[in-house]
């Protein structure tokens, strides 16, 4: 499907021994044309963690490092990725899933500082990375170390272009991403196979694209840690099959604390998205 990380195969069996099919989950998709529920003029609910009785139960709320890759518990993944249709990629806003999973993603690139490494490494916490080219590209290497840990480089275009959708045509669009990918393959070994649009708004013309451009889904979100709190656009904790946004930025200790005090009072295990979506 892609160019595997070298760690994509131990992920890969942690995630699938089992052996058991995927069963294709409900309501993870936006119908084409949509507007993005995570546009930039949304207004996610702000609150502190709460604990989840219903997931504490499932697996021990203290995470511990397993390594590179590897996952805690093996979980067989309950959600199949929609394909591509009419020339559009599916968007992904939350993970329908019965197992006690969140996962974590972090933008942009433009904080590049050694705590952060340092933070996901001991915790044992695997991210997605949603990284902007015009961002990274003054110290791209960076990056290499948290995939030495397990996380992959994902496509968050070249530019960060907030506006895209409304500003550029599809022809425009598809360049930025496509240029994302170039630089990705080059800098990191690797094809992404997720894209986040900058600033969350898609439309159908970048749902056209983000297909053009190789990439199987377009991925959004429901909570995110910012400003050292989690904010929350359903509830007031962490829920199974929550994608997480943040950023790299001079806040990002305090971020990552009110994210591992959120996923630790939820129950929750911290997994690589695209193990879960077998886009690894």
């Amino acid at each position: 499907m892609c160019d595997d990380h070298p760690s994509t195969a131990s992920r890969r069996t942690a995630l699938g021994f089992l052996g058991a099919s995927l069963v294709a989950g409900p309501g993870a998709c936006a119908l084409p044309g949509n507007p993005s529920a995570e546009s930039p003029t949304a207004a996610p609910r702000t609150a502190g963690p709460s604990p989840s009785s219903s997931a504490s139960t499932a697996m021990s709320p203290t995470p511990s490092p397993a390594g590179p890759g590897r996952l805690r518990n093996p979980f067989v993944p309950d959600f199949t990725l929609p394909p591509i249709q009419g020339g559009l990629a599916p968007v992904i806003t939350k993970i329908p899933t019965k197992h006690p999973v969140v996962f974590l993603t972090i933008d942009d690139g433009l904080v590049k500082s050694p705590e952060s490494v340092r933070l996901l490494a001991e915790n044992g916490y695997p991210a997605t990375l949603f990284l902007t080219s015009n961002t990274v590209r003054d110290n791209p290497a960076f990056f290499k170390a948290f995939m030495a840990q397990g996380s992959l480089v994902e496509n968050h275009t070249v530019s960060h272009n907030v506006n895209m959708t409304t500003q550029w045509g599809y022809q425009r669009q598809l360049d930025d991403i496509a240029g994302m990918q170039d630089f990705a393959v080059q800098q990191y070994g690797r094809k992404p196979t997720l894209f986040r649009p900058p600033g969350g708004a898609y439309s159908t013309a970048m749902r056209q694209a983000v297909a053009a451009a190789g990439l199987k889904a377009i991925v959004t979100w429901e909570a995110k840690a910012n400003g050292g709190r989690m904010d929350y656009q359903y509830g007031n904790s962490l829920r199974p099959g929550d994608i997480v946004l943040m950023h790299f930025r001079p806040e990002f200790a305090a971020d990552f604390e009110a994210f591992r005090s959120a996923q630790v009072a939820a129950g929750l295990e911290v997994v690589l998205l695209e193990d879960f979506l077998d886009v690894a």
